[in-house]
């Protein structure tokens, strides 16, 4: 069953006189159960959209298109019905444990905070879910008095994790959750996520650089590149067979352990991520792409099918296009 129908999303900031388009027509669906993982290089837009689902961004964004809940459009709904659905619905596992807690309040008040704000329950029922959530998660209920700063980078996202179990929602939205986590406590996270999808059926949401991450938590993947999904499909077959230059390049980025070669010799990607307030008529890949022709410049591109289960926003998946004879840097 479909839990979440995004149709069309652009978020558009005004700066004094400029509009940047920081999100340029987004569509994807996410079923109960499915993990969706999002990639790509900061400021492609990644975080500006999954907090647009829930209309958390400032006055200044502007946005547009359908984000469809279980049915119901949630940039259309009444603050009221958005305020049922954040928490109860829908959560955020924040980017940034230390910032997104309170420093000076108890991780166990601040669990508690949710539960008390949307469901009649008392306080002892309040403290006592906020114990078995610590519990789940790897943390002593014991330490429900500690602050956040007596934590460890893990720890810390681990209590996130419980905060965004508080009210049982059935979609949770991770922004960047093992940043700045060794590799170790990485995989503690991944897991602690990956048994969440098992037992309750949740929807996830997460955003990652590390393309290694979401291919081992995510059944299924999109990339973006400058406001944009350039590639959807399977994770695995993304990373590994990627129909995008993009994806292309960022699954080159990463070295291959065990193999000299990669190690010594790594893939970068030249040049820098596009002025999107400037971007032309074309494909906005293109001042970074070895494989642009002419059409590249000037064919609006989309989404088009590329297999099985995917799709690639390039005109080297149409059949007019297939092979590229001329590879030119341009």
């Amino acid at each position: 069953m479909t839990l979440l129908d995004v149709r069309d999303l652009s978020v558009t900031y005004r700066d004094g006189d400029s509009l940047i388009p920081a999100v340029r027509g987004v569509s994807f669906t996410l079923d109960r159960g499915e993990t969706l993982g999002v990639a790509g290089e900061s400021g492609s837009g990644k975080s500006t959209m999954v907090l647009s689902l829930l209309r958390l961004l400032p006055k200044s964004a502007k946005v547009t298109g359908q984000v469809l809940y279980e049915g119901e459009d949630l940039l259309a709904a009444k603050w009221s019905a958005l305020r049922t659905v954040r928490w109860n619905g829908a959560s955020v596992v924040f980017q940034g444990a230390m910032s997104a807690l309170n420093p000076v309040r108890p991780i166990g008040e601040q669990i508690c905070e949710p539960i008390l704000l949307h469901e009649k329950v008392s306080p002892r029922t309040a403290r006592e879910r906020a114990a078995e959530l610590l519990d789940s998660v790897g943390i002593s209920r014991q330490r429900m008095g500690s602050y956040p700063h007596e934590f460890s980078g893990g720890q810390r996202q681990r209590i996130m994790i419980a905060m965004a179990l508080a009210c049982r929602p059935d979609l949770i939205i991770a922004d960047e959750p093992t940043t700045a986590l060794d590799v170790m406590v990485q995989a503690q996270i991944m897991e602690l996520f990956t048994e969440l999808v098992r037992n309750s059926g949740v929807g996830v949401i997460m955003i990652s650089h590390d393309l290694s991450v979401l291919s081992e938590m995510c059944g299924r993947l999109a990339v973006m590149y400058a406001g944009e999904i350039v590639e959807t499909g399977p994770s695995r077959q993304v990373i590994e067979a990627p129909r995008h230059p993009y994806t292309e390049a960022l699954a080159r980025a990463f070295p291959t352990i065990g193999d000299p070669a990669s190690r010594f010799a790594p893939s970068g990607l030249p040049g820098d991520p596009p002025d999107v307030a400037a971007l032309g008529t074309g494909c906005a890949f293109v001042p970074r792409c070895v494989h642009a022709v002419d059409a590249c410049r000037t064919k609006a591109v989309e989404l088009w099918p590329a297999g099985d289960r995917r799709s690639a926003a390039c005109l080297r998946v149409l059949d007019a296009h297939t092979p590229v004879t001329e590879g030119s840097q341009a």
